[in-house]
């Protein structure tokens, strides 16, 4: 089925043929039959209503009226590294417990006010729009609308766009991640990357095939080389009048990963269409970023190149030079994800001279043993927007949690006796997500014992890519809140951290930034 979704600061005047009432139990039962009764007075009293309301447990669904009023609960069971908004468990509960029936249906969202934007990302996770499935093709509008019983006051028009753009922005991103290989090429994604740049109006840079030799990107060239379709680099600009930083998202692209020579197993290569999550990500935030406002320079950084295993392509014992001038040794080909960013990160301190630079990947499996499959790993030279970022996390839904930081106890890992490092590590079991991290800011800069007045955050989210076979959007939502200090939308401002005052600019301590 496919879903045209949209977001609503009123409930609609007349009842859908579908309706799904949810939120978290303490918050149900702070509302009243009045504040949904245009949906369901119709099928459903007020007394049933206020019943079920005062006996439904928790992470439970009660159906009000067969097939078409449903009321779920959300869990509330939390501890301190969870997000409050309970946004991680909307999709599944959307998914399961709306109404099948009719061309429409609505969502009502009972949640707190500071938890709008969390919550009204999560169910747009829902409605994944890439199929090929010959049967059950038929559409569906699903309209979300929100009661916050802490706060009364319509949602403006503003935040419904703000909603809107990041909903569309997430399952954007889903379905770069859920086209297959043969529908989606580093071809495919320059061209969606182009088409969105032109879109809004900024600047567009595609750096693509030989090119990329010509112009010393050994990192992204030497992945890609052997694919028909030729790997690229894509840069897309947002360069408004009196913006005093410059902001770079770099994303991995890797359209497939076969592994390359050191190639995958016939159980460990399916699902690697999943690889450009990064890339998918950075693209769709950049498009609804821009599109709700943003007042410093901004740039989307997309590294693309497809691993393919053919007579053009790498194998171990070679040597790259990448874009920061540094030479690497391949001991390993299926670590390439770290060599398309090397480059990317380079670009954006010596191209584009930025004071912030956040890569975000699906980099390793190793991501998954560290934080798991909810929480991205974070790896930053900086302690203080370490935390405003564990803090966007927790308020945007897309949960990060920090990995250790250690570049003197673990980037010897890639010492090699011919080329100023290897790609992957000696010993895998010396914290593998972080070396993996560390790689990619060795690019980025020069000494890891000198205080750097560049912020990095490396965001490695290979799990939280995904549930299941589908991929869930994930990025969009952590990015626009991150950074929402700098947009001018006072839904993103409001819960967004306090950043760091001026700390790109000012030389900070050194236990601060190393």
């Amino acid at each position: 089925m496919m879903v045209s979704l949209s977001y609503s600061s009123t409930m609609p005047q007349e009842a859908p043929p579908a309706c799904l009432i949810v939120g978290e139990q303490a918050n149900l039962q702070r509302i009243g039959f009045s504040d949904v009764e245009t949906l369901i007075s119709h099928r459903v009293s007020a007394k049933v209503f206020n019943e079920v309301v005062s006996d439904i447990g928790d992470s439970e669904g009660v159906s009000l009226y067969p097939k078409s009023v449903t009321i779920a609960t959300l869990s509330s069971k939390r501890s301190r590294h969870t997000t409050p908004t309970a946004a991680h468990h909307m999709m599944d509960t959307v998914s399961k417990h709306l109404p099948k029936s009719g061309d429409s249906a609505v969502v009502v969202v009972v949640c707190l006010r500071q938890h709008v934007f969390a919550c009204g990302s999560a169910v747009a996770r829902a409605f994944p729009t890439y199929s090929l499935k010959t049967r059950d093709v038929t559409t569906r509008d699903v309209t979300v609308c929100f009661v916050t019983p802490d706060d009364t006051s319509p949602l403006s028009d503003q935040d419904i766009k703000v909603l809107s753009s990041t909903a569309t922005a997430i399952r954007l991103a889903a379905d770069i991640v859920d086209r297959p290989r043969n529908e989606m090429t580093c071809d495919d994604l320059v061209k969606c990357a182009v088409k969105i740049g032109q879109d809004l109006g900024v600047d567009v840079t595609v750096i693509s095939g030989e090119q990329l030799k010509e112009q010393g990107f050994g990192g992204i060239y030497g992945v890609g080389k052997a694919a028909e379709s030729p790997p690229a680099l894509c840069v897309l600009s947002h360069k408004p009048a009196g913006a005093t930083k410059t902001i770079a998202w770099c994303g991995k692209g890797i359209m497939y990963d076969t592994g390359g020579f050191s190639i995958k197993t016939k159980t460990g290569m399916p699902g690697m269409k999943r690889d450009c999550g990064g890339a998918a990500g950075i693209l769709a935030a950049f498009k609804a970023t821009v599109e709700c406002g943003f007042s410093e320079n901004l740039h989307a950084v997309l590294c693309i190149a497809e691993n393919s295993v053919g007579p053009r392509a790498a194998v171990p014992d070679d040597i790259h030079i990448l874009y920061s001038g540094k030479s690497v040794e391949i001991n390993n080909t299926d670590a390439e994800g770290r060599l398309v960013l090397g480059d990317g990160v380079a670009y954006a301190r010596k191209d584009l001279n930025a004071d912030i630079v956040l890569d975000m990947c699906t980099l390793t499996g190793a991501q998954g043993i560290t934080t798991g499959q909810h929480h991205a790993a974070l790896l930053s030279n900086n302690a203080q927007w370490e935390s405003c970022a564990v803090t966007a996390g927790l308020s945007s839904g897309d949960m990060v949690f920090p990995i250790v930081f250690a570049p003197e106890l673990h980037f010897s890992e890639f010492k090699s006796s011919v080329a100023d490092m290897k790609n992957s590590v000696a010993n895998r079991s010396n914290a593998q997500s972080s070396c993996a991290g560390l790689f990619i800011g060795s690019h980025l800069f020069d000494d890891y014992s000198k205080p750097s007045p560049i912020v990095w955050l490396h965001v490695d989210m290979a799990y939280p890519v995904h549930v299941g076979e589908r991929a869930t959007g994930w990025g969009p939502a952590l990015l626009l809140t991150l950074f929402g200090r700098y947009s001018t939308s006072g839904l993103l401002s409001n819960i967004a951290p306090v950043l760091p005052a001026d700390q790109a600019s000012k030389r900070p301590k050194h236990d601060e930034m190393c």
